[in-house]
């Protein structure tokens, strides 16, 4: 899946949002908090991480490319 970012940056709660994986703000942070949510190969922990351009995000067996 490919996302297009319209801006410098997406949070990273925010992006999880905007793309349905989630039913709210609330359910992303705790995804993130609870360490299924990798960024670059790594687990990202951080809810309000900048996603730019070029990173990719995974979420179970969704994966986000950021263009």
């Amino acid at each position: 899946m490919k996302y297009i970012l319209n801006d410098e940056y997406i949070e990273l709660y925010k992006l999880l949002k905007v793309l349905d994986l989630v039913d709210s703000g609330a359910e992303a942070k705790l995804i993130i908090a609870d360490g299924h949510v990798r960024r670059n190969d790594e687990v990202e922990l951080r809810k309000r991480a900048k996603i730019r351009s070029g990173d990719v995000i995974e979420v179970a067996d969704v994966v986000i490319e950021v263009c």
